[in-house]
């Protein structure tokens, strides 16, 4: 049996990629969503997705999902599951490799909701989604919740510059309990890797409080000395 007649026998079926997108403001955790605008399920809420092309691998289908619905390149994005149940998508067989990205909400250069009728949602906020997109995002929430523990990907979703308050409370609603607010200080600014900077946050206090920028060089610094990131 030649390959052309081997491969004519075996089913053929859709692969998709999904996006979890997260974002960070006004000191919570928010996720990007859409109103789905094709059959099956018209009008419901689904993530942002796209079918995967002939010409690409699956990582370039989801960097352009991620760039068509953000307008951004280049972000921290991680290859999360493969989602295969038979009858997972009501209207065909389709298998669904699904990342989750973090960005910068202020960093949009358009507004994705015109064009996809996506909304910025907090966790608590989110609706009935079609399919088994809501358990893509428990699994990407573990998997960020795991990888925030021993890595610094929550300043992937920070402005460059931040306080030190800011910061926690994004710790806070990634592991969704509070983190005292001495011990976090202390921790974080043990580590040495973070800059300080002159410039002061003054929108909730005359006083103000210090602005602080990830030095990345000191995060690899530190790994190579074999110290451990842990929050």
């Amino acid at each position: 049996m030649n390959a052309q007649s081997f491969y004519a026998n075996v089913p053929q079926h859709l692969v998709a990629v999904d996006c979890i997108i997260f974002g960070f403001e006004n000191s919570k955790l928010k996720l990007l969503i859409m109103q789905r605008k094709v059959d099956p399920m018209q009008g419901e809420w689904s993530l942002m997705g796209g079918f995967l092309q002939k010409d690409e691998s699956v990582d370039e289908a989801a960097a352009r999902v991620l760039k068509l619905t953000t307008g951004l390149e280049n972000i921290y994005m991680d290859q999360l599951a493969c989602y295969g149940d038979v009858g997972r998508d009501s209207g065909a067989r389709v298998i669904s490799m699904a990342y989750f990205a973090l960005i910068r909400i202020r960093e949009h250069e358009h507004n994705p909701t015109q064009q996809y009728s996506a909304h910025w949602l907090e966790l608590h906020q989110i609706p009935n989604l079609i399919f088994d997109h809501r358990q893509m995002i428990a699994d990407a929430l573990k998997k960020l919740r795991d990888n925030a523990h021993f890595h610094p990907i929550g300043f992937e979703l920070l402005p460059e510059k931040f306080t030190l308050s800011q910061l926690r409370s994004l710790y806070e609603e990634i592991f969704q309990h509070e983190l005292d607010k001495r011990n976090f200080r202390k921790k974080i600014l043990s580590m040495n890797i973070l800059e300080k900077l002159e410039e002061k946050d003054k929108t909730t206090s005359k006083k103000g409080a210090h602005l602080y920028r990830f030095d990345k060089q000191k995060y690899e610094d530190l790994k190579r000395r074999g110290l451990v990131f842990e929050i």
